[in-house]
């Protein structure tokens, strides 16, 4: 939808997001909806000069279901469509609305399984489902083929067996792993197939040059995507499993038994400091001992200019700190670290977003703490990665959220990067001339909308959410039930895998 959106003449038609989620009410959606107007005479509101609105709305069923089975965002959106007005609540006076029009997306496995048949009526409703095996075959073709042009031709001739690997062990995991009340981030869609796509697009020509190392860096993408988001050491070993027969099947001189034998197995790992911290290629970690010395010395490096990290380094805790480089380290990377309390988790992440050049931000929570404050925050975090074009880490724990309406917010960054109402007109207006200049340089037009999609385009690549959640309790599950994008756009790091609930504490005693 937003790839149609974004091909309109912007003279012709002009279009803005709206993401609904639990806490959007019709107060809320009318004062987003109002933003990209422009009074025309009298009580008459329109988009600016002779052009037309494109509202995309998000996420349309989200919003809280009341006592009364309604949805007033949902009963203010159907009058806007149905009626072409809408009332001022400060003024109580009308306001007409012209030249706008609503096309929306939703997920219905998420929030209210109904929608308002008086509102549906007014949509032409489309079931888009995942596109079958030939299309999947060509859309990563395109994409693999693309990459690996430079690459020797042993690897060139292995991407269409890569391809077909890869969507084969992303059915067995699909049909392996189901979705149940406490695991409800069992969920795996072509998101997923592009996450491990998009590790494999990480590869260089200068350290892959066999299609053996190839193979070793789809299972490896593959155990990150679908590996980490298991709960359990069965589960992880059921997929250990799925992962040396798919192998086998298609690449049967492939030598795998040796990285996933029980004692004394190679690594199958891959990160962005594998020879040193300042290295910045992805390449696979020689050893545990050497990648041990690399992150001793990075973390003697942190401790000299911070607040000393008394951490003990073992085996899962270098992975940890691997697989939190790996997602931040992409374009719109966000992490989610589950574990409980107490685990490491934010340690972890530090030492992680030091290694990447990262600066760590947190909100200090106070009883005074409101949303105001956590806007004036983000607005500090995007000036810093949008405008400086800085890399910035936004670390939130759980217990930090002390208003709920805090996730609002974060689900919108997490979603787009975009959030409607964080800025006021003059402060868009600052923005824009910041990088009117870097929009030049570009070769891109630099009109008010191509400058601030620059600045939106650098706060995915520069600013990096680090969520540290624990499983405990029903506040995880209700969250991310409310709020999608907490699953949806981050990369889930369970530390719940049997052997990893015991000894992730780090720094004390266990």
């Amino acid at each position: 939808m937003s790839g149609m959106i974004n091909k309109f003449n912007p003279s012709i038609y002009t279009s803005t997001t709206i993401n609904f989620n639990f806490y959007t009410t019709s107060a809320v959606l009318a004062d987003t909806m109002a933003i990209p107007l422009e009074k025309k005479t009298g009580s008459n509101f329109g988009p600016p000069g002779n052009t037309k609105l494109v509202y995309f709305v998000d996420d349309l069923n989200l919003p809280e279901v009341d006592t009364y089975n309604t949805q007033s965002a949902i009963a203010h959106l159907r009058q806007h469509m149905e009626y072409e007005h809408c009332y001022d609540l400060q003024k109580m006076t009308l306001k007409n609305i012209s030249k706008t029009q609503v096309v929306s997306c939703m997920n219905p496995t998420a929030g209210s399984f109904n929608i308002n048949p008086r509102l549906q009526r007014w949509f032409a409703t489309f079931a888009i489902g995942l596109p079958g095996s030939t299309s999947l075959l060509t859309i990563y073709q395109t994409f693999l083929d693309g990459h690996l042009q430079n690459f020797t031709d042993e690897v060139k001739s292995h991407s269409t067996n890569l391809i077909k690997a890869a969507l084969g062990l992303h059915s067995l995991v699909s049909s392996t792993f189901r979705k149940t009340a406490t695991n409800f981030h069992y969920e795996f869609n072509i998101r997923h197939i592009s996450n491990v796509f998009q590790g494999l697009l990480v590869s260089s020509p200068e350290h892959f040059k066999t299609a053996d190392k190839l193979t070793l860096l789809w299972l490896h993408e593959s155990e990150r995507v679908y590996g980490d988001r298991l709960v359990s050491i069965e589960d992880l070993t059921k997929y250990n499993t799925l992962a040396q027969s798919q192998c086998k099947k298609v690449f049967p001189s492939f030598p795998t038994a040796k990285y996933y034998a029980k004692e004394n197995a190679d690594p199958l790992l891959f990160c962005h400091f594998s020879e040193g911290i300042e290295d910045n290629v992805y390449n696979q970690v020689p050893s545990l001992v050497t990648m041990n010395r690399v992150l001793e010395e990075g973390l003697r490096e942190y401790n000299e200019t911070n607040a000393t990290m008394d951490l003990v380094l073992f085996e899962d805790a270098m992975k940890h700190v691997a697989r939190i480089v790996r997602i931040v380290r992409n374009e719109g990377g966000h992490a989610l670290l589950v574990g409980v309390g107490g685990s490491g988790k934010q340690s972890l992440a530090r030492l992680a977003a030091f290694i990447c050049g990262y600066d760590v931000k947190q909100i200090v929570i106070s009883s005074t703490y409101s949303v105001t404050d956590l806007k004036d925050d983000l607005k500090v975090m995007y000036n810093k990665a949008g405008v400086k074009g800085e890399g910035v880490m936004f670390l939130l724990t759980d217990s930090q959220i002390t208003n709920e309406r805090f996730l609002i917010y974060i689900n919108d960054l997490l979603a787009s990067g975009d959030i409607p109402d964080l800025f006021q007109v003059d402060e868009v207006d600052a923005i824009v001339n910041a990088v009117t200049n870097r929009v030049k340089a570009e070769g891109i037009v630099p009109d008010r909308k191509n400058c601030w999609d620059y600045f939106i385009g650098q706060i995915r690549k520069n600013l990096h959410v680090c969520l540290c959640f624990s499983p405990v309790g029903d506040g995880f599950r209700n969250r991310a039930r409310r709020f999608p994008a907490l699953v949806n756009c981050t990369v889930i790091v369970c530390s719940n895998h049997g052997h990893l609930m015991r000894c992730i504490v780090l720094g004390r005693s266990s």
